[in-house]
């Protein structure tokens, strides 16, 4: 609290949350220096937000938009993990309500019901032309829009800048709350490759606080965002060179089309007719008054969102979209979404199994295994081996044939025949790597012998979409077939 107390009143704002103010006393001196050092580098920027707000006024002029915009410069900075959470409840209170959003003190900590809670993407997506190319199931926004867009987010209504840890005091604190994020995009290989990570700075209005204290939880927080030690440009060796930004603005639903400078349906072409981007009403809202997100990138490695929600699901999300941008434009790293897996045929053998047989040079032998494996198997006098860390598993020769009718297993040793008892809780593996179990069919009471390859094919995506079907790629195939009893109509 005393943390906070001096951070409100190194911001000219009176501290209303503490019965104790001596400390603020002691450095009344140091803080009404500070205030001045405030006001004369009023347009002073943190290094992460100059390379963002130098992005976003080149991008602009690049695209014929005279328009300059301007981050948050006094906002309450996140400095370290906790204080999110601190703020996002009043202080002499258990209860908080906004109209966006529901915040409740309980014993596990904080429960927050925002007022949206989404299970849908459908035309949530746009995406600023000028930049990288847009995808067809994606909207496409006129750079024009955007730069209003942007300066609408930057405006917020006096109601949401209201810091919820001051609600109830005289003087009630209205500000932005912002955020460091560095998030990892690729993991450390140890003495191969340091880990590497983008810059991401988030800003709300201090209503939504509760929103980065969800995301902080998530990704970590990075400091103060002004110290030398956590500018990602003076840390080049674990840096992608990417900087992410994201604006919340749940207010932007309201504004309407016309007033955004969107065409009239006549006007318009065949894909802002299809994306939505032109009105026939002059009392359209931008996205019918739904939620949307707005994202503004290109090959330069910057990357801006404008958030018009407070679906806490949607900023979680744009920290991952942001770091997959971060991977495929770095390289030699997969997104958060790749994956992949070990895929093995198998066989149903039936009731015998008689290996083929290998060729005379093949070094695929029962010796050469013994030589191989030589600390880590018990060499049987009758020409098979047992595994010392895994005791289900045995060696057996390349010409070890399988009988079920037996139930036994047979080869040829100097002449002689050898058999050990099959068994179900035991693995038999060739010198080739196919292995043989004996195992029950799922659905019917009948037993088989099944092989599997020992050379497997890696099924791999580097990267996909979320609902790409990563996930199916590591599904075991057996829970595919669908078993039963045959049915035969005439």
């Amino acid at each position: 609290m005393q943390r906070i107390c001096m951070q409100l009143a190194a911001l000219g704002h009176q501290c209303g949350i503490d019965s104790h103010y001596s400390y603020l006393e002691v450095a009344d001196s140091l803080l009404r220096n500070y205030s001045q050092h405030r006001r004369l580098l009023a347009h002073y920027r943190c290094p992460a937000d100059q390379r963002i707000q130098d992005y976003l006024n080149a991008y602009l002029q690049r695209n014929g938009i005279n328009s300059d915009i301007g981050l948050p410069g006094e906002t309450f900075s996140l400095q370290q993990a906790g204080l999110a959470r601190e703020v996002s409840l009043p202080y002499s209170a258990n209860y908080h309500q906004s109209p966006l959003m529901e915040s409740y003190r309980v014993a596990q900590g904080v429960l927050h019901n925002p007022k949206s809670d989404r299970r849908t993407t459908s035309g949530v997506f746009h995406i600023v032309e000028g930049g990288l190319p847009i995808p067809t199931d994606k909207r496409a926004v006129p750079v024009a829009v955007y730069a209003k867009l942007l300066e609408a987010a930057l405006q917020p209504p006096d109601e949401l800048m209201r810091l919820p840890i001051s609600s109830g005091m005289e003087e009630p604190v209205d500000i932005w709350v912002s955020l460091l994020l560095r998030p990892v995009v690729r993991p450390e290989v140890k003495g191969v490759l340091p880990e590497k990570s983008l810059e991401i700075r988030l800003f709300a209005p201090g209503s939504l606080v509760a929103n980065l204290d969800f995301v902080e939880t998530i990704f970590g927080n990075a400091g103060d965002p002004f110290l030398p030690e956590n500018d990602a440009a003076l840390d080049i060796e674990h840096w992608t060179g990417h900087s992410g930004c994201i604006i919340l603005a749940p207010h932007l639903t309201s504004l309407k089309k016309q007033e955004l400078g969107l065409p009239h349906y006549d006007d318009a072409s065949e894909r802002q007719r299809k994306d939505g981007m032109c009105w026939s009403d002059k009392d359209e809202l931008y996205n019918d008054g739904q939620a949307f997100k707005v994202v503004c990138r290109d090959i330069n490695g910057v990357i801006v969102t404008v958030i018009a929600d407070n679906y806490f699901g949607y900023s979680k999300k744009e920290v991952k979209s942001q770091i997959s941008y971060s991977s495929n434009l770095f390289g030699g790293c997969e997104e958060e979404h790749a994956g992949g897996a070990l895929a093995f045929p198998r066989f149903n053998l039936g009731e015998v199994y008689q290996p083929p047989q290998i060729h005379p040079a093949s070094d695929k032998t029962f010796k050469k295994v013994c030589q191989q494996l030589e600390s880590d198997i018990d060499i049987q006098p009758q020409g098979y081996a047992l595994d010392r860390n895994y005791p289900e598993i045995i060696y057996v020769p390349q010409d070890a044939k399988i009988d079920m009718r037996s139930m036994c297993l047979g080869w040829q040793q100097d002449g002689e025949q050898q058999t050990i008892k099959l068994l179900k809780s035991q693995t038999y593996v060739y010198p080739s790597g196919f292995y043989v179990q004996l195992q029950r069919h799922p659905h019917a009471p009948s037993w088989r012998l099944v092989g599997t390859l020992g050379e497997g094919t890696f099924c791999h995506k580097p990267s996909t979409v979320s609902g790409g079907g990563k996930s199916e790629i590591s599904n075991l195939c057996r829970l595919i077939p669908i078993f039963g009893p045959p049915f035969f109509s005439s």
